[in-house]
C-alpha cells in the first residue's frame, strides 16, 4: 500500500479484510525480495506513459531543452484524456502531435479493454498484461540507428513485421528473415559475443580490462591498464585507460542488467580537470541506458558511485567450462606421481593384452621428464625391465597428468 494512502491512519482504516484491489506489478521478485505491488495503474506505450486517475502532465528528465520540454508538455496537455495523467518519455523527442496522439488512443483502448474485464472478472484475474517481450524491446529500443532487424522465424517475422507497421511504418523494410544454413547467433557471431562480455573480466581493445565482481549488497568493478602502461606520462596513461572504461562499463551495466549499488575502482589520477572529464564521459555513456540511475562525481579515493534502478534479476550467464584437468572438482593428482601410474599402467596392458607395440602419449613437459638422458631415462629403464621398447610422443593436447596408450595401428587402448 502506498504511503501517500495511508498517512496518518492504519491500512485497516483504508481497507477491509478480503477486499480485491486493482494494483499493478512494478518489479519482479528479486533474490528474497518479493514482488513491487502499486495501486497507481500506468500503461506504457512508445512516447508516453498513460496513468489513469490523476492529472499531471511530466516529460521525462533525459530531455534536457528547455525549449523541447516545453513543446512536448504543449502538445501533451492537448491530447491528455480527461481524467488520466501523463508521462512524456525520452522518445517522444522530436515526435509531432499526430504521433503523440495515436499513442495515447492507443493506451486509452487498453484502458477501455481492461475496464470492460474487470466487471465480470472472478477475482484473483490478470486483466492486463505487458507486451511479449519482442515487442516490448521494440517498443522501448527501436529508434533511428536501427538498420537491420533479422529474424529465424516465420511467425515471429510475421508478428515484428505487423508491429513495426503500427508504431514506426517507415522501418518496416528493415525487417528480415533470415535463411542462412548456420544457427542465426553462429552467423552473426553473438555466441562468441556473449562469451566474451558475461565473464569476470571484460577486456577492453587497448589491452586494459575490468573486472567484475558480485556480492549481496553492491556490484563493484576494478579497472586496470594491464599491459597498457607508458610510464613517461602515466597520468595521461591512466585518463586513457580511464575513459576507455567508463564506455565499458556503461555497456556492460546495460548488457547485464546490473542495478543497486554499484562501486568502481577507476586508476587514480590526480589532475582534477581529468577527473571531471572522466565523469563527463561516464554520464554521456550512460545517457543511453533507459533504466534509472544516479551517478557520483570520483571520491578522494578515486572511487565512483553509480545507483542504477533494479527492475528484474541481472542477467547471468554461466561462460566457464569445465576443467579438462580436475573435472571441476578443483583437485589434481600430484603431478609427482603422474610417472607412477604409468608405470602401473604399462605392467598391466604389457602382462595382459601384450601388444606389438606400445606408444605413450604425454604432455611435452612429461615427455621430456621421461626421455632424457638416453641411458639414465624411464624410458630405457622400462626396456631393461621390459625387454620391450616403449615409444614416447608428447602432445600438446594433453594436460600435465593425462597420458593416453596405442597400439600399433594408433588404436587407443583402454583401461576401462
Amino acid at each position: 500500500m502506498d504511503a501517500e494512502i495511508v498517512k496518518n491512519g492504519k491500512v485497516a482504516d483504508i481497507l477491509s479484510r478480503k477486499q480485491f484491489l486493482l494494483v499493478q506489478i512494478m518489479k519482479e521478485p528479486i533474490s528474497s525480495k518479493g514482488h513491487r505491488l502499486s495501486c497507481e495503474i500506468s500503461l506504457p506505450g512508445r512516447y508516453i506513459v498513460l496513468t489513469p486517475f490523476q492529472d499531471n502532465i511530466a516529460v521525462s528528465k533525459k530531455i534536457s531543452s528547455s525549449e523541447e520540454r516545453k513543446r512536448l508538455t504543449g502538445i501533451a496537455e492537448g491530447v491528455k484524456p480527461k481524467n488520466f495523467g501523463m508521462i512524456v518519455r525520452t522518445a517522444a523527442e522530436g515526435k509531432t502531435t499526430a504521433e503523440l496522439h495515436q499513442d495515447v488512443l492507443n493506451q486509452v483502448n487498453r484502458w477501455e479493454q481492461m475496464h470492460r474485464q474487470l466487471h465480470k472478472a472472478n477475482q484473483p484475474k490478470k486483466l492486463l498484461s505487458e507486451l511479449d517481450k519482442t515487442s516490448s524491446i521494440l517498443r522501448d529500443l527501436l529508434n533511428d540507428t536501427f538498420t537491420r532487424i533479422v529474424v529465424d522465424n516465420r511467425e515471429l517475422h510475421a508478428d515484428i513485421l505487423g508491429y513495426i507497421q503500427q508504431i514506426a511504418p517507415e522501418k518496416a523494410d528493415i525487417v528480415k528473415l533470415f535463411n542462412g544454413t548456420k544457427p542465426i547467433f553462429e552467423q552473426f557471431g553473438v555466441t562468441r559475443q556473449i562469451k566474451a562480455a558475461f565473464g569476470k573480466t571484460a577486456t577492453l581493445p587497448s589491452g586494459a580490462y575490468i573486472v567484475i565482481e558480485h556480492t549481496e549488497a553492491m556490484h563493484v568493478i576494478d579497472v586496470n591498464s594491464g599491459t597498457k602502461t607508458n610510464s613517461t606520462d602515466q597520468e595521461n596513461n591512466a585518463l586513457t585507460v580511464n575513459l576507455e572504461a567508463a564506455e565499458e562499463i556503461a555497456r556492460q551495466l546495460r548488457l547485464r542488467d546490473l542495478g543497486g549499488i554499484i562501486m568502481v575502482d577507476f586508476i587514480d589520477m590526480r589532475k582534477l580537470e581529468h577527473k571531471k572529464q572522466l565523469y563527463q564521459t561516464l554520464k554521456e555513456a550512460m545517457r543511453r541506458d533507459t533504466a534509472k540511475h544516479t551517478i557520483l562525481p570520483l571520491s578522494k579515493f578515486g572511487i565512483m558511485q553509480i545507483t542504477r534502478q533494479r527492475v528484474r534479476p541481472e542477467v547471468s550467464i554461466t561462460t566457464a567450462e569445465a576443467c579438462p584437468s580436475c573435472k571441476g572438482t578443483g583437485t589434481v593428482n600430484p603431478t609427482v606421481l603422474v610417472t607412477d601410474d604409468i608405470l602401473r599402467d604399462v605392467e598391466f596392458i604389457l602382462k595382459n593384452q601384450a601388444p606389438q607395440k606400445l606408444l605413450i602419449e604425454v604432455h611435452p613437459f612429461v615427455h621430456a621428464f621421461l626421455t632424457k638422458g638416453l641411458w639414465k631415462s624411464q624410458q630405457f629403464k622400462w626396456f631393461w625391465q621390459y625387454k620391450k621398447w616403449i615409444h614416447v610422443r608428447p602432445s600438446i593436447e594433453r594436460h600435465l597428468s593425462e597420458y593416453r596408450f596405442f597400439d600399433e595401428q594408433e588404436e587407443e587402448i583402454r583401461l576401462a
